[in-house]
Protein backbone atom coordinates (compact mmCIF):
# COMPACT_ATOMS: atom_id res chain seq x y z
CA UNK A 1 0.00 0.00 0.00
CA UNK A 2 1.20 3.51 -0.79
CA UNK A 3 1.06 6.36 1.69
CA UNK A 4 1.11 10.06 0.94
CA UNK A 5 2.19 13.18 2.75
CA UNK A 6 0.33 16.20 1.49
CA UNK A 7 0.22 19.93 1.99
CA UNK A 8 -2.97 21.89 1.51
CA UNK A 9 -3.19 25.64 0.99
CA UNK A 10 -6.18 27.44 2.45
CA UNK A 11 -7.56 29.72 -0.24
CA UNK A 12 -9.37 31.60 2.52
CA UNK A 13 -6.45 32.58 4.78
CA UNK A 14 -3.29 31.43 2.95
CA UNK A 15 -2.24 29.02 5.71
CA UNK A 16 -0.85 25.56 5.04
CA UNK A 17 -2.01 22.22 6.47
CA UNK A 18 0.24 19.13 6.48
CA UNK A 19 -1.15 15.60 6.72
CA UNK A 20 -0.69 11.99 5.62
CA UNK A 21 -3.07 9.42 4.20
CA UNK A 22 -3.32 6.27 2.11
CA UNK A 23 -5.99 7.78 -0.19
CA UNK A 24 -5.10 11.31 -1.25
CA UNK A 25 -8.18 11.95 -3.41
CA UNK A 26 -10.60 10.86 -0.69
CA UNK A 27 -8.73 12.85 1.97
CA UNK A 28 -8.81 16.07 -0.08
CA UNK A 29 -12.55 15.60 -0.63
CA UNK A 30 -13.13 15.05 3.12
CA UNK A 31 -11.18 18.23 3.93
CA UNK A 32 -13.16 20.31 1.43
CA UNK A 33 -16.49 18.88 2.63
CA UNK A 34 -15.71 20.31 6.06
CA UNK A 35 -15.40 16.95 7.81
CA UNK A 36 -11.94 17.65 9.27
CA UNK A 37 -12.08 19.76 12.42
CA UNK A 38 -8.72 21.45 11.94
CA UNK A 39 -9.53 22.73 8.44
CA UNK A 40 -13.30 23.23 8.51
CA UNK A 41 -13.00 27.05 8.83
CA UNK A 42 -10.17 27.29 6.30
CA UNK A 43 -11.98 26.02 3.20
CA UNK A 44 -11.64 25.90 0.27
CA UNK A 45 -8.35 24.02 0.29
CA UNK A 46 -6.05 23.34 -2.63
CA UNK A 47 -3.48 20.53 -2.83
CA UNK A 48 -0.09 22.21 -3.37
CA UNK A 49 2.32 19.36 -2.59
CA UNK A 50 2.21 15.56 -2.37
CA UNK A 51 4.90 12.92 -1.75
CA UNK A 52 4.48 9.14 -2.04
CA UNK A 53 5.99 6.59 0.38
CA UNK A 54 6.16 2.81 0.57
CA UNK A 55 5.31 2.64 4.29
CA UNK A 56 3.20 4.58 6.77
CA UNK A 57 6.24 4.94 9.02
CA UNK A 58 8.17 6.76 6.30
CA UNK A 59 5.19 9.03 5.60
CA UNK A 60 4.77 9.83 9.29
CA UNK A 61 8.46 10.69 9.62
CA UNK A 62 8.23 13.09 6.68
CA UNK A 63 4.99 14.59 8.03
CA UNK A 64 6.68 15.27 11.38
CA UNK A 65 9.58 17.00 9.62
CA UNK A 66 7.23 19.17 7.53
CA UNK A 67 5.46 20.30 10.70
CA UNK A 68 8.76 21.44 12.28
CA UNK A 69 10.00 25.05 12.10
CA UNK A 70 13.02 23.78 10.08
CA UNK A 71 10.73 23.28 7.09
CA UNK A 72 9.45 26.86 6.99
CA UNK A 73 11.59 27.75 3.96
CA UNK A 74 10.21 24.83 1.97
CA UNK A 75 6.64 25.67 2.95
CA UNK A 76 7.15 29.36 2.13
CA UNK A 77 8.14 28.34 -1.40
CA UNK A 78 4.78 26.58 -1.78
CA UNK A 79 3.00 29.82 -0.95
CA UNK A 80 5.15 31.68 -3.49
CA UNK A 81 7.01 33.71 -0.86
Amino acid sequence: MKYYVYILLSQKDGNLYVGQTSDIEKRLRVHNEGRVQSTVCRRPLKLVHCEEFESRGEAMKRERWLKRPDSSGFKASLRGE
